[in-house]
């Protein structure tokens, strides 16, 4: 009987614990917190992790890493990562020490660093074949009106890749292939999406062109104003706007054939008002000097390889990037260019971090305070996408896009995400360059 009045007890105590546990902001934090933590070498890194949660440290790979607590009096609650080495380990949290809740793998990383950006810069990108951006009827030389194209199943958004195996270079490549081949059926490859797939279509002779046609509006190429956000000197790659360049009347991603960026200087500026966003003029200059070849468009910027080292004069030497995990709500700057081609330093303030494991152009909420900018341009505006975001001397990200009803406030990108797409390897010359 008093065994079993014990038992009751104890599951009782139990009960009331998990339940304390599960109802926790502690709980809510250890299953929303970052199953992977990059950390670069040499740089202590806290953790998190509260009562009723506790660390294995038994189970932590002693020779990558050390668990630790600060010596500081008023720390004493808090462990510390304390990484000795690069290389990898699994950190394994527990409830009330006894149940298994949580894995997290630790990734010790050498140090990355890059030259931030600020500079206006100008785009010129061509696609990869044609983009299809409307269909239209065609008056046929008997009095019809055809469409050729939406019979043989195109539609606004397809990219026509090759017209009888022949690669298209341009909308007048286009023109002349059917041309040549007159009302002879002709063979489209296109891509629509991320699917390939093959169609024939038979020109119409146009009484109003009087030239044969097949009822579709393209486009080739387009060109505009952004940001450089950093320039990485060991690999000469490049990263600029933050997010991608789209078709003006599609929204679709636009695929890289090739493409430039070229030096810009600020014309004019449109100030952001609420419910309004401001933009950003520029004029491109030293148009036959580019900067460097574009060479992919993603959601998270654009890349390429520069021609020539380029130069920041307020950041002249490379400083280290900061992963989203060492990221704190609080004082930042942005470097960007809203005056000729003349880089200045703004003060914004970080009002919410996004910890994302997917990852995601709206990483982080930030806000102008710096009176000089708001005054200048209201806030962000277009064109200053790709704004370098920098916090306690690291690059952290990139400003993405602006709040339409709040000029002032803005989101931002984890740089981590840019270099990644750019093709830098954070792993070379590392032990874990084999494990990816």
């Amino acid at each position: 009987m008093y065994n079993y009045k014990n038992k009751r007890i104890f599951l009782l105590f139990f009960i009331v614990i998990l339940f304390t546990a599960f109802n926790s902001y502690s709980f809510y934090e250890i299953f929303n917190y970052p199953e992977k933590i990059k950390i670069f070498e040499d740089e202590e890194h806290p953790l998190a992790i509260r009562f009723p949660f506790k660390i294995d440290k038994e189970k932590t790979d002693a020779s990558v890493l050390q668990l630790s607590q600060n010596n500081k009096a008023f720390d004493t609650n808090t462990l510390y990562i304390n990484p000795l080495k690069i290389g990898q380990a699994d950190i394994q949290v527990k409830l009330l020490g006894f149940f298994s809740i949580k894995k997290l793998k630790v990734d010790v990383l050498p140090k990355i660093k890059v030259i931030p950006g600020g500079q206006s810069v100008g785009v010129r990108l061509n696609t990869k074949g044609v983009l299809v951006v409307g269909l239209e009827e065609i008056n046929g030389l008997d009095g019809k009106k055809y469409n050729p194209s939406r019979e043989a199943g195109l539609t606004i958004g397809d990219s026509i890749i090759e017209i009888n195996n022949i690669k298209i270079k341009d909308a007048d490549h286009v023109t002349n292939i059917i041309n040549q081949n007159k009302n002879t059926e002709i063979s489209l490859k296109v891509k629509r999406r991320e699917k390939i797939f093959h169609t024939k279509i038979k020109p119409v002779k146009s009484v109003d062109e009087g030239e044969y046609r097949i009822g579709l509006w393209v486009r080739d190429k387009t060109a505009g104003v952004g940001t450089l956000t950093f320039y990485h000197p060991d690999t000469m790659k490049f990263g600029a706007l933050g997010h991608a360049i789209t078709d003006v009347d599609t929204g679709l991603l636009l695929t890289v054939d090739h493409g430039q960026i070229l030096k810009s200087k600020v014309a004019s500026i449109k100030q952001g008002k609420r419910g309004q966003p401001g933009e950003i003029k520029g004029i491109f200059y030293e148009t036959s000097k580019p900067m460097g070849n574009l060479e992919r468009n993603t959601h998270f910027g654009i890349f390429g390889k520069a021609y020539e080292p380029i130069i920041n004069n307020k950041y002249r030497q490379p400083i280290e990037i900061c992963y989203q995990n060492q990221i704190h709500e609080g004082k930042a700057s942005i470097l960007t260019t809203v005056e000729s081609n003349k880089i200045e330093e703004y003060e914004v303030y970080i009002e919410k971090i996004n910890r994302q494991r997917i990852p995601s152009t709206k990483s982080m909420v930030i806000r102008v305070t710096d009176k000089r900018l708001l005054k200048k341009s209201g806030g962000i505006v277009q064109g200053m996408s790709g704004s370098p975001i920098i916090q306690d001397g690291k690059l952290i990200g990139a400003v993405t896009h602006v709040f339409v009803n709040d000029p002032s406030k803005g989101y931002g990108l984890f740089i981590e995400w840019m270099i990644k797409k750019a093709g830098i390897d954070i792993y070379s010359n590392s032990q874990l360059a084999d494990k990816y």
